[in-house]
This record gives structure tokens, C-alpha cells and sequence, in this order.
């Protein structure tokens, strides 16, 4: 199915696909999900919030769509979870080999699956860099190895896979899993050099894999398994940021948005997600003068940690 509309309602000119930079390919599968559904509606609300959006960018002073944003074929194959990953498959690997900048939007997140394969098939040594609060390692579920609970289980086997905010998990999956290269919700508040240690492990090329749940339910409701104790808006993308500046991303999913027409803000924060590693991968460069002087969160704790040490010296002299 080809999807009649623009991304965002950027001009016809900036979303042909002999022009566009970016594809945006969207997988509205649903099948293994295991507690709430609505991921296959996440696409449509993603765009209907995108349509809303201001597309000057503050942080990078940038206009990014003015790169190109073609929205591709739907993979609309929903036979069975093999059949769907295989179809995401093909369809990624095709236009990497056009020399486009890949975006996929979920669907749940075992559609991962045959976009890490993609990736992996056209980069090697690749990094894949999975923001979510599960773990995702089991080997399978519920019968198959295509189930949402898998989305990372191939790519700990095949590539080099870092894994950020996770907080829940089965004990099964400490078998697959790699603790040196896993950075644990609960831990991460109380280091703030988990973003540099982060990095540091990653290899030039990276993938990066964001489940919505890796966010707190405060900001993120809208998700099939929300967690508490997750991440809040600018530390999560600070760390992008930062990822995008250090390393070549090489392109993105973002996967389990669950549409509540009730609450339409965590639609409206994945659009802006969307849009701000757009930003990132590509604008770069055009960085505003203004905001260069404003502390990042992790230079805004070191400067309140001196003053705070600072007040205690002024108390006891």
C-alpha cells in the first residue's frame, strides 16, 4: 500500500523519493502483543501529530525535512510474525541499497527484527543501540522466535548490541544477555557517566532501536507495557544527541506507540522524537550560537554539585 499523504505536510517537492534523503517506512503489526494493543494504530497517530508540529528545529536551528522525507510502501504483511519480519526485511534492504537513510515506525517491536537483519546485511560491525524497558532476549515465546518479547535476541548474537534503561526482565534471559554492555533504569540515576560509558562501547556504525517504554508512563502512557522509573525527555536526548554527534547512526526505529484518543501529548512527544533525531543525523552543523552556552543536564549537575559543596564550606567556616 502507498501512502497518499506527506510526512508532516512538507511540500510535495521535499517527499518524492528520487529527492528524499530519509524513508519512512511504517509496519502497523500487531500480532504477538501480549497485554495492550493499539500498536498498529501508532503510525497514523504519529502522522496526525506530525501534521501539528512546528518544523523549525531551536536546538540545531535547522529545518530538517527540507532533506527529504519520502513515506515508502506499508509492509502490511500480518499472515504470521515470520512472514511480516521477512517482508520488513526486503523492504529496508531495499532502499539502503538506494543509499537512503532508513526510518521505521512500528508495530510492535518484533518488526526490529527484520530491520536489524537489513542493517546488519549492509554494515559490518554494527552496534545496535536499544532503548526499552525489557530486556527482549528470550530465544522465544509463546512458540515463536518472532514474538515482541525476541525483538533483540538475533542481534545479541550478531551484533553489537548495548542496551539502555532497562527495568524489566525474566530470569531466563540472563542467559542472553551481556551485563557489561546493559544499563539498568535503576542504576543509571545514580551515575552520570553512564552516557559517555555508553558510547564508549559502541563501534562507528549504530543502530538505533527505541521502544517508547524506555520513557516513564509520566510522559509515555500510551504503550502496551508501560514501566515506572523511566526516562524523561532531555536526558534521553541529551544521550541521543550525543550518540549522533560520536558515532555514523545509520538509521532508526522508533516501535510500541499504543494511540489513547483520550491523551494525544505522548503522540505529539514521538513525533517530536522523530523529528529531533532527524535533526540530529543531519543538521548538525547548523547549531544556534545562542544555545551553546547552555549546560547539558550532566554540566547542569556538576555545576550544582559545586555549588552545593561550596555552601557547605561557606557553613562551617
Amino acid at each position: 500500500m502507498i501512502n497518499a499523504k506527506t510526512y508532516a505536510g512538507i511540500p510535495d517537492k521535499y517527499a518524492k523519493l528520487d529527492r528524499a534523503e530519509v524513508v519512512l517506512i511504517s509496519v502497523p503489526y500487531d500480532g504477538t502483543s501480549t497485554w495492550q494493543k493499539g500498536a498498529d494504530k501508532g503510525f497514523d497517530a504519529f502522522l496526525a501529530a506530525s501534521d501539528n508540529m512546528e518544523l523549525y528545529d531551536i536546538e540545531t536551528n535547522s529545518e530538517v525535512y527540507k532533506k527529504g522525507i519520502y513515506i515508502a510502501e506499508t509492509v502490511d504483511e500480518n499472515t504470521s510474525a515470520a512472514a511480516m519480519v521477512e517482508q520488513v526485511h526486503k523492504t529496508v534492504r531495499k532502499y539502503l541499497q538506494q543509499n537512503k537513510f532508513v526510518t521505521v515506525f512500528g508495530g510492535e517491536h518484533s518488526i526490529s527484527i527484520g530491520t536489524i537483519r537489513a542493517f546488519k546485511d549492509s554494515y559490518k560491525n554494527l552496534t545496535v543501540l536499544h532503548l526499552d524497558a525489557h530486556a527482549d532476549l528470550r530465544d522465544e515465546y509463546n512458540g515463536t522466535p518472532y514474538n515482541h518479547a525476541c525483538a533483540v535476541y538475533e542481534a545479541s548474537k550478531t551484533t553489537n548490541l548495548i542496551q539502555v534503561g532497562i527495568r524489566s526482565m525474566d530470569s531466563t534471559e540472563k542467559e542472553a544477555m551481556n551485563k557489561d554492555q546493559v544499563f539498568f533504569a535503576e542504576q543509571m540515576i545514580y551515575d552520570d557517566s553512564w552516557i559517555d560509558r555508553a558510547i564508549d562501547m559502541m563501534t562507528d556504525q549504530v543502530f538505533i532501536t527505541f521502544d517508547v517504554d524506555v520513557f516513564d508512563p509520566s510522559i509515555m502512557p500510551s504503550t502496551g507495557t508501560p514501566e515506572p522509573g523511566g526516562l524523561l525527555w532531555y536526558e534521553t536526548i541529551e544521550f541521543l544527541k550525543k550518540v549522533f554527534m560520536e558515532k555514523n547512526v545509520v538509521g532508526f526505529d522508533i516501535v510500541e506507540l499504543c494511540p489513547n484518543p483520550a491523551n494525544k501529548a505522548p503522540d505529539f512527544m514521538v513525533a517530536k522524537l522523530y523529528y529531533k533525531m532527524l535533526s540530529y543525523k543531519f543538521c548538525q552543523q547548523d547549531y544556534d550560537d545562542f544555545l551553546e552556552n547552555t549546560p547539558s543536564i550532566g554540566e547542569a549537575k556538576k555545576i550544582d554539585k559545586i555549588k552545593e559543596h561550596n555552601e557547605f564550606e561557606d557553613e562551617n567556616e
